[in-house]
């Protein structure tokens, strides 16, 4: 395992995080989901990312679990605030009220007193975004957390962002967390310039497309029993934007690339990924330890510009690059 700075901090993390968004307190078994975060660790894994809201609080409380007796300072874990963890009125968004308390009821779940990265899960438009990054800071200054974030805000609202921060001094934000694959390149024109600029590091979420780069679904074939497509109450919803025949055919067009190097389809998508020098981490999921271990062996593999460019012309146009798409919901709409 390879690793690198997280934006302009002095943190390290590792280049492939571990991530628990679908699969912890859901889709795997508690048991499961301890093997693969130990397996995470074996492999020189050594950043676990999670959020308040992921199996409504419980995905935290397995991580925690998973996590225990392991030295606090051998890992990195990130989570993050924004999404319902409740139906209270209060229970959502980025008050200062639920930021406190949704980062307290964090550090009980995982049994530790900070940690390294907190994200704003999305751009809130209703609280005033002084008020959320004043309490952000708050926590920084408290010592619960090291270092802050974003995911899937917009330039604007970044810039916005940094402005108040820069204004106030409070803690900028070092970290952002954007879906980015070879499907997926929304950030690549507005907002990875100005990350570039700030000194802002990429943890990317879903660098593997839901699944669709691993190159198991087929056209016009049925999606795999037991697979992402066909969990109709957690994955199929995201994935079902790539369940085209002309993207599965695109895809599948990347399988002797991968085999010429003698990689994974899963490993091409994720060295992919790291490929980008703003990029600091990707964030992997697995439901079982041989997919940990088989996806860490991604760091480390440098593509060369030959190789970039036959995965540009097999996908052609399919890969989704306007900004636009990069936005945030009203959590209360």
């Amino acid at each position: 395992m390879e690793y690198r700075r997280l934006g302009s901090s002095g943190m390290y993390v590792s280049e492939i995080s571990y991530g628990n968004w679908v699969t912890h307190g859901s889709q795997v078994e508690q048991e499961s989901a301890i093997k693969c975060v130990r397996a995470a660790l074996d492999v020189g894994i050594t950043t676990f990312d999670t959020a308040d809201s992921y199996a409504r609080t419980k995905a935290e409380v397995v991580l925690g679990k998973a996590l225990k007796g392991v030295p606090r300072e051998s890992y990195e874990i990130s989570t993050k605030i924004y999404w319902p963890t409740g139906d209270g009125k209060n229970d959502r968004g980025l008050s200062r009220k639920h930021i406190k308390e949704s980062l307290n009821a964090s550090l009980k779940r995982l049994g530790t007193d900070h940690v390294d990265i907190l994200h704003m899960h999305r751009f809130d438009f209703e609280a005033p975004l002084e008020e959320s990054l004043s309490a952000f800071d708050d926590l920084v200054r408290e010592g619960k957390v090291h270092y802050t974030g974003f995911s899937e805000w917009n330039a604007e609202q970044i810039a916005a962002g940094l402005k108040i921060q820069d204004a106030r001094g409070y803690t900028r934000f070092v970290a952002s967390q954007p879906q980015y694959s070879m499907l997926w390149r929304v950030i690549e024109s507005k907002v990875a310039p100005l990350c570039e600029r700030e000194g802002i590091g990429h943890v990317v979420w879903s660098p593997i497309a839901q699944g669709i780069l691993t190159g198991k679904y087929l056209p016009g074939k049925k999606p795999p029993a037991g697979s992402r497509a066909t969990d109709k109450k957690y994955g199929a919803g995201m994935i079902s934007r790539w369940m085209r025949d002309e993207v599965l055919e695109a895809v599948q067009k990347l399988t002797p690339i991968a085999s010429e190097l003698g990689i994974s389809m899963s490993q091409l998508a994720l060295a992919w990924t790291l490929a980008n020098p703003q990029v600091s981490s990707v964030i992997m999921g697995a439901t079982k330890p041989s997919q940990v271990k088989e996806n860490a062996k991604a760091s480390g593999i440098k593509l060369d510009a030959a190789t970039m460019k036959a995965i540009d012309q097999s996908l052609g146009n399919l890969p989704e690059r306007d900004p636009a798409k990069n936005e945030s919901p009203n959590p209360r709409a």
